[in-house]
């Protein structure tokens, strides 16, 4: 009896332990069903109107990338046009000298003496000529009075000739002593700049030796080199903006010319570009800009909204206070009132686009906006671009 009493007890405390843990385990069970059923609170991010643009319709410029180094379009290098010792060269690099002005002097004494020398020549060719003149009218007399025969005659007329032609000759070899000593004189051919002094008072230079070079920094050019196809959409008189080194300002170069010729081997093609208002400028400064070759009418957003870390591009947009990814197709690129924007495919006029420098979102983030609307770019003011 008593035995079957303690089996009992026993069995009494299982069934109240297994009780409590069933209904333990019940209660938790529905805790977590019930927070289940409760979502937690979505953080929702706040867009300033500088993040948000609205897609519209923009008038794009469009244009090529070029760069180079800016080149004086009338350049000289004086060479010395007979040898001898250089004196008087007092210019430097930076001197300012005008077109004519002699900026040095070969020793002339040498030349001097030639042209003395061929003066010489030519008066005694002149006293010759004086004297077979006289032998030929004296021969001319004799023969219409028959005392000599017209052989006689004829023979005076020769060496009248040919004293004749050796004193034009003596002329000439004046003409050219006077001229290679005139050339001992280095003037400099255009106005401008010395930008190189290539040879030094006292040196002997031979002929065709460098002496100086002269820069016109008046006119700078920009020698751009285009690829072949790019090069075909390429006119006279189109405008580009360029950024010069050390210039705080943009420039702008117009199309003057146009190389015929594509070069042997890149087969690129060289445009010309005259700089407008170089002052402050030098030949050698590199510069980089856009030359504007078109525009172009689209639908558009800025081009750092497109993303690319999907398969296909994307724009992020605002659909009822949540970021959607919307699949793009890009065309035309340009500028429009100093932006990059690129024309796209696949969103509406008007649709919210979220900026570039936001950063990646997941789509369904919700986001509050500090503005009634996006902001706008306007389509007016375009500018060049790169395509």
């Amino acid at each position: 009896m008593k035995r079957n009493l303690k089996w009992g007890l026993i069995a009494l405390v299982v069934l109240v332990i297994g009780f409590g843990v069933l209904r333990a385990l019940s209660a938790r069970k529905a805790e977590q069903a019930s927070g289940a059923a409760t979502p937690k609170a979505q953080a929702v991010l706040e867009l300033a109107p500088g993040d948000l643009v609205a897609a519209q319709a923009v008038e794009l410029s469009q244009g090529l990338p070029i760069s180079g180094s800016l080149k004086a379009a009338n350049t000289a290098l004086v060479k010395a046009r007979v040898a001898g010792e250089l004196r008087g060269l007092l210019v430097r690099e930076g001197d300012a000298v005008k077109a004519g002005q002699v900026i040095a002097q070969v020793d002339p004494t040498e030349y001097q003496a030639r042209v003395r020398q061929a003066q010489e020549q030519a008066d005694a060719a002149k006293s010759q000529i004086d004297t077979a003149k006289r032998q030929w009218d004296n021969n001319k007399a004799l023969v219409d009075q028959g005392f000599i025969s017209k052989t006689a005659l004829d023979t005076s007329w020769n060496t009248f000739a040919a004293a004749d032609a050796n004193h034009k000759a003596a002329v000439a070899a004046v003409d050219l002593a006077r001229k290679a000593l005139d050339d001992t004189m280095v003037r400099a051919p255009i106005s401008g700049l010395v930008s190189q002094r290539l040879a030094q008072p006292g040196e002997r230079v031979a002929v065709e030796a460098r002496i100086v070079e002269i820069v016109d920094l008046s006119q700078l050019e920009l020698e751009a080199t285009l690829g072949g196809a790019d090069s075909l959409g390429v006119r006279v008189g189109q405008v580009a903006t360029l950024t010069v080194e050390g210039a705080t300002q943009p420039v702008t170069a117009r199309v003057t010319r146009i190389n015929p010729s594509a070069q042997a081997g890149s087969r690129g093609v060289v445009a010309y570009l005259s700089i407008d208002m170089p002052a402050g400028l030098r030949q050698g400064l590199f510069a980089q800009g856009v030359l504007g070759t078109g525009q172009v009418q689209a639908l558009s957003v800025p081009l750092n909204a497109v993303r690319t870390d999907k398969p296909l591009p994307y724009v992020q947009v605002v659909q009822a206070n949540a970021v959607a990814h919307a699949t793009v197709k890009t065309g035309a690129r340009g500028e429009a009132a100093g932006e990059a924007w690129v024309a796209v495919e696949g969103v509406s006029a008007g649709t919210p686009v979220i900026r570039g420098h936001v950063g990646s979102l997941r789509e369904g983030t919700r986001v509050r906006t500090g503005a009634a609307s996006p902001a706008a770019t306007p389509a007016s003011a375009p500018a060049s671009a790169s395509r």
